[in-house]
C-alpha cells in the first residue's frame, strides 16, 4: 500500500509503495528527479545527507545512498567529501529526431543562444563531396556555430549543405543566430524526410576546451548525420561536438 513520505518544506511528500515491484531505491530516485525537472530543486541547492534523509523517510541508509548514486551517475547531483550533496544544471536530454538542438532547447525549457562563428560558400573538400554524393569542388554551403543553453556553451556545430538548395541565401549568419537550421531549412521548402546518424565520445582538444568552456581531453560526445530530402537525395551533413557533462542522447526502443 503507497505510504505518503514528507521530503522537505519545497517538495512534495513522496509517496512510497513497499508492494510495489518497483525498487524503493528507484522511487525515491525518480521523485527527486521530477523534482529537479520542474525546479523545485533548483542547481546548487544542497541536500541533506543520507542518514538524515533516510531517518526523515523511513527507508534504510543503503537504498538512499543507491538512491543518490543514481541520480550522481546521470548528471543531476555531485557529491563532494566534506560538503555534501547538490543539485547541478541538469544535462540537456535530446531524444533522437530528425530534429534541430535550437528547437529541441526551446522544446525543453531552456534558453538556446548561438554565435555564427563561420558562414560560407565554399569548394566541397573530397571528404564532404563524397558523403553528399557530389563532385569534388562543387560549391557548398559550410557553417560553423557555437550553441549555448543558459548562458553556458554546450555544443560545436559543423554543417555542410547542398548550395543550390531552395532559398538558400535565406541563411544568413543573422537568421541563424534566431533560429534553427532545420527550421530554416523547412521554411524554404525544403522536406527532410530521413537521415543516418552515428554517435561517439572523445576528449576534447585544447581549442575545443577553450570553445566550450572545458579542460583539455573532457569528455565530448560525437554525432555525425547525413540528413536527406523527400527524393532520397543527401541535402546536409554535420558533424558536432556536445559537452558530455551538459548533454546526452536518449533513445526510446520499441518491442516490435
Amino acid at each position: 500500500m503507497p505510504i505518503e513520505m514528507p521530503i522537505g518544506p519545497a517538495l512534495p511528500a513522496l509517496v512510497v509503495d513497499r508492494s510495489s515491484p518497483v525498487p524503493l531505491y528507484f522511487q525515491l530516485a525518480q521523485h527527486l528527479e521530477r523534482a529537479i525537472d520542474q525546479g523545485q530543486l533548483p542547481p546548487d541547492t544542497m541536500l541533506a545527507n543520507e542518514i538524515q534523509l533516510a531517518g526523515q523517510l523511513g527507508l534504510s541508509r543503503p537504498t538512499v545512498r543507491r538512491a543518490m548514486q543514481y541520480l550522481v551517475d546521470k548528471g543531476l547531483l555531485v557529491r563532494r567529501r566534506g560538503v555534501g550533496t547538490r543539485v547541478v544544471q541538469p544535462r540537456v536530454r535530446r531524444p533522437l529526431q530528425l530534429t534541430s538542438l535550437h528547437d529541441d532547447l526551446l522544446a525543453g525549457g531552456r534558453l538556446p543562444r548561438t554565435r555564427v562563428l563561420s558562414n560560407v560558400v565554399e569548394p566541397a573538400k573530397p571528404d564532404i563531396a563524397q558523403v553528399l554524393a557530389l563532385p569534388s569542388g562543387t560549391p557548398v554551403i559550410s557553417l560553423v556555430r557555437l550553441r549555448s543553453a543558459d548562458g553556458r556553451p554546450i555544443a560545436r556545430l559543423t554543417n555542410h549543405l547542398l548550395g543550390d538548395l531552395p532559398d538558400a541565401r535565406s541563411l544568413t549568419t543573422q537568421a541563424l543566430e534566431q533560429h534553427g537550421l532545420y527550421a530554416l531549412l523547412r521554411a524554404a521548402g525544403v522536406v527532410l524526410h530521413a537521415a543516418h546518424q552515428s554517435i561517439g565520445a572523445r576528449p576534447a582538444t585544447l581549442a575545443e576546451a577553450r570553445l566550450l568552456d572545458e579542460t583539455k581531453g573532457a569528455a565530448l560526445l560525437t554525432m555525425s548525420r547525413l540528413t536527406f530530402d523527400e527524393r532520397g537525395r543527401a541535402v546536409e551533413y554535420g558533424t558536432h561536438v556536445y559537452v558530455a557533462s551538459r548533454y546526452s542522447f536518449e533513445l526510446s526502443l520499441l518491442n516490435g
